[in-house]
C-alpha cells in the first residue's frame, strides 16, 4: 500500500493498492459515512434517449460515494464500496458501487484518524512487497495446495481420493498412487512459475517423492524448494506448518505465517508463565505498566472503545501492533483468548486471577 497524498487540513488520503493484503487492510480502513473516491464505470446519461439503458456506453469516471457498505471479496481480490454518489460528473445522489483491486488508487476523507486506522496504514505502507509462496501439504488420499501472499492464503486445490490397498504390486493400489502423484504434479507445475518458493510438507514419504519428481521434470522449480515433516496433511497440515515455525526461513515475508507464529507464541506464553496478557482487561492493565511488547488484536474488535483506548495508549511507544484476521486458525485461537492479547517484555501477573486455562496447542 502506497500513501500518495495526505492533506491534514481536510483529512483526505490517497492510496495505491499494491498487494492482496492491501485489499484486506482497505476493507478495515474504510468505514460507513466516509467519503470514498475511485475510478469506476457508469452508463453514459448523455446517450440518445432512444438507446435502451442496458446498451448505453459505459464511461470511466472518478466518483466519490458516501460509504454505506464495505465488503472484502478475498477470492476475487476486490473491495466493494457501496453508497450514494456525492461527487462526480453526473448521477449525484444515485447509488453506486466502486470496485477496488490491485494496482488501483482510491481516496478516503477522514475527520479523525483513530489508532486502529493508523496501525493499518503503518503496516501497509511499511510492507516491502509480498512474494508468493506455494505450499503443498501432501499424503496419500488427503492433500492441500495453497498459495500464500502476505496475509492472503489462497486455496489452489484440495485433493482427496480413495487409494486402494498396497497388498499387491501392479494392482489397483499402484495405479491409484501413480495417478494421485501425477495429479499433484500437474497442479504444482501450473503454479510454480509465479512462486518465489515452494514448500512440500506432510507426515509420510509422499512429500519426498513429489519433490523428487518436480526436480526431475525441471519445470522451472525455484531454487528455494523445501521439504518439511508435519504430523498432518491437507488443510490441517498447512495450519500446523504456519504455526510451528519450521518453515520460518522459507515463509519470511509472509504475514499469514507470522500471524500464526505470534498467536502460537501467545498461547505458549499464557500456558507457561507470566510473559502474556489476554483479554481486554488484562491487556489494558499490562499496558499501564509498560510491559506490552507485541499487541495482538482481532480485526472484529478494532473499533471497540476499550480496544481503541489500548491502541491510543500504546501509540508512540515501542509496542508493535499486529492485527489478526478473524478468518483462519490463528484468528479462532485468539478469539478463544478474548480477541486481544499481548506478548510482554517482562514477567507480569494480572491483579485478578484468570477464569480458565488457555486452549491447548
Amino acid at each position: 500500500m502506497r500513501l500518495l497524498h495526505q492533506d491534514p487540513a481536510t483529512g483526505l488520503l490517497r492510496f495505491r493498492l499494491e498487494t492482496p493484503s492491501d485489499l484486506w487492510r482497505t476493507a478495515l480502513l474504510l468505514h460507513p459515512g466516509e467519503r470514498v473516491g475511485g475510478s469506476t464505470t457508469r452508463r453514459d446519461p448523455e446517450a440518445p434517449e432512444d438507446v435502451p439503458g442496458a446498451q448505453r456506453t459505459r464511461r470511466r469516471v472518478w466518483l466519490v460515494v458516501r460509504a454505506e457498505q464495505v465488503e472484502f471479496h478475498g477470492f476475487t481480490r476486490h473491495v466493494r464500496v457501496t453508497g450514494p454518489i456525492v461527487e462526480g460528473p453526473f448521477d449525484v445522489g444515485r447509488h453506486h458501487t466502486i470496485d477496488l483491486g490491485e494496482g488501483e488508487e482510491f481516496t478516503v476523507q477522514k475527520e479523525t484518524l483513530p489508532a486502529a486506522d493508523r496501525a493499518l496504514i503503518e503496516e501497509g505502507t511499511s510492507s516491502k512487497g509480498e512474494a508468493s509462496v506455494l505450499v503443498a501439504s501432501v499424503d496419500w488420499g488427503d492433500s492441500s495446495i495453497v498459495r500464500m501472499r502476505g496475509r492472503v492464503v489462497e486455496p489452489v486445490a484440495d485433493v482427496s481420493r480413495t487409494i486402494a490397498g498396497k497388498r499387491y504390486r501392479g494392482g489397483q493400489g499402484e495405479k491409484d498412487r501413480s495417478a494421485y502423484v501425477e495429479e499433484l504434479l500437474g497442479l504444482l507445475t501450473r503454479e510454480i512459475p509465479t512462486a518465489a518458493a515452494v514448500v512440500i510438507s506432510g507426515p509420510g514419504f509422499l512429500k519426498e517423492q513429489v519433490a523428487k519428481r518436480l526436480l526431475e521434470l525441471g519445470s522451472s522449480a525455484p531454487k528455494k524448494l523445501s521439504i518439511i515433516a508435519t504430523a498432518d496433511s491437507g488443510r490441517a497440515g498447512v495450519d500446523e506448518l504456519m504455526r510451528s515455525g519450521k518453515a520460518a526461513a522459507v515463509l519470511v515475508g509472509s504475514v499469514a505465517a507470522e500471524e500464526a507464529d505470534l498467536v502460537e507464541r501467545l498461547v505458549t506464553a499464557v500456558g507457561g508463565g507470566k510473559r502474556a496478557a489476554v483479554g481486554p482487561e488484562e491487556v489494558e492493565e499490562a499496558s499501564y505498566t509498560g510491559a506490552v511488547e507485541t499487541l495482538l488484536v482481532s480485526e472484529s474488535v478494532l473499533l471497540e472503545p476499550r480496544v481503541a483506548e489500548i491502541l491510543e495508549r500504546t501509540r508512540g511507544t515501542k509496542v508493535r501492533v499486529f492485527i489478526v484476521r478473524d478468518e483462519g486458525e490463528a484468528g479462532k485461537r485468539l478469539a478463544a483468548l478474548g480477541k486481544v492479547g499481548a506478548l510482554l517484555r517482562f514477567d507480569w501477573g494480572p491483579t485478578k486471577p484468570r477464569g480458565g486455562r488457555p486452549p491447548g496447542r
